[in-house]
């Protein structure tokens, strides 16, 4: 079932903000995140708040959710002021956000540009799965707006699709690409997913291969993880499937790196490579990057200012907030200057552009000279950087540098 939220203290009814939060909006980068929370099928190892037809129950329909969205775009123009923020960057994930039509997904883009305003050079990005878009689909969502598309493909290889629950023919993916180039599309992206139980290092590779050949302008790789919950930790608990070995995702990141890196695409966070600066994904960037964006949809998380909060999970009771005009948050927290410099630690660490050092206190400055002797970080950066050995045990250097 669906990921469970966090705890967190009361947001007013209203969902409006300490003063604090609203210093500064518009001059940090500033997105909207938009969760679609449906799909056809359930994939066995995903935990996101996501349900199928048969889960949504009373209350909730696919067919109103795009008019709530709406709403909570509307709201919170009234909760962030007549600030000038316009946005940079919009990205609708899921779920399937290709399950809703474009027409309303560009509803949804067209209240965000009537409320905010988007840069000319606007970031919009669509999750799809290969089997849910057409050409004409595609072509739609470009006339809409959509600039972006990042395709589900995660293996190319039928046995492994079959464990993950994953129901599309790999054989259209290269299809679908080529459907957003000619519709126009100017960055399109796959994801992978590695370590899937049963899968060699030869499915790994072929998978890479079948990805690159595509012409893809971003690759995002990430390892298999086994969440509590899900009908995937069901199956390896009952001795059905093996856990991930890590041996094993430690040497399938090498051959993605490196497979990767000789098609032209360089890394430029820990799981994510772009063809050059232009296709890496700002919206993302802004999540690392400690920026602003407002979360839209059943249990999406926002974050403005040092405050963060989370929506209410199910569709049904968050269209019933918007309808009586209050928020949908469920609760939130208010960061200090130690969870903000915290989490600055975590999330920056991860990119090729690195961490400030300043940002670290004194014992974690200390730390820094035995990491590079250690091969962890580069030597000779102004910046602190992973080396690749580095990568794979980020954890573990960020334990060192926060002691």
């Amino acid at each position: 079932m669906p990921s469970v939220l966090p705890a967190g203290e009361p947001v007013p009814v209203d969902g409006s903000l300490p003063e604090s939060a609203l210093t500064g909006l518009g001059q940090r980068p500033f997105g909207f995140y938009v969760h679609v929370p449906f799909c056809r099928v359930r994939c066995g190892y995903c935990d996101f708040n996501t349900y199928t037809a048969d889960e949504l129950g009373p209350g909730a329909s696919r067919a109103t959710y795009a008019a709530s969205a709406v709403a909570e775009v509307r709201q919170a123009r009234r909760v962030l002021g007549d600030a000038d923020a316009p946005v940079g960057t919009v990205f609708v994930g899921g779920g399937t956000p290709t399950l809703l039509s474009p027409g309303e997904l560009g509803s949804v883009l067209g209240a965000v540009r009537e409320e905010f305003g988007l840069d000319p050079d606007a970031e919009v990005t669509t999750e799809a799965n290969p089997d849910s878009v057409t050409p004409a689909d595609l072509q739609r969502l470009r006339e809409q707006g959509f600039t972006r598309i990042s395709f589900g493909m995660q293996s190319a290889v039928p046995h492994v699709l079959a464990v993950l629950d994953r129901t599309h023919d790999p054989a259209r993916v290269p299809d679908v690409v080529r459907w957003a180039r000619e519709a126009g599309f100017e960055q399109v992206s796959l994801d992978l997913i590695y370590g899937t139980p049963g899968e060699s290092l030869d499915d790994w590779r072929r998978s890479l291969d079948e990805a690159l050949a595509c012409g893809p302008d971003h690759v995002s790789a990430y390892s298999l993880i086994v969440e509590d919950g899900t009908a995937l930790a069901r199956r390896v608990r009952r001795g059905e499937l093996p856990m991930p070995d890590e041996d094993d995702l430690a040497d399938k990141y090498d051959v993605a790196d490196d497979r990767l890196t000789a098609a032209g695409l360089g890394w430029y966070e820990v799981s994510n490579w772009a063809r050059d600066d232009a296709a890496r994904c700002r919206h993302n960037l802004g999540y690392w990057t400690d920026g602003d964006w407002w979360g839209v949809g059943p249990g999406a998380h926002s974050h403005v200012g040092g405050v963060r909060w989370w929506n209410v999970k199910h569709p049904a009771a968050y269209a019933d907030r918007l309808a009586s005009g209050a928020s949908p948050a469920h609760a939130r927290e208010v960061l200090d200057p130690e969870s903000r410099r915290v989490e600055r630690v975590l999330l920056e660490l991860r990119l090729r552009d690195g961490l400030d050092p300043h940002v670290l206190d004194e014992a974690g400055r200390r730390a820094v000279p035995v990491l590079v002797r250690d091969g962890l970080l580069e030597a000779g950066t102004k910046r602190l950087v992973l080396t690749r050995r580095g990568r794979l045990l980020a954890d573990a250097v960020v334990r060192d540098l926060l002691p």
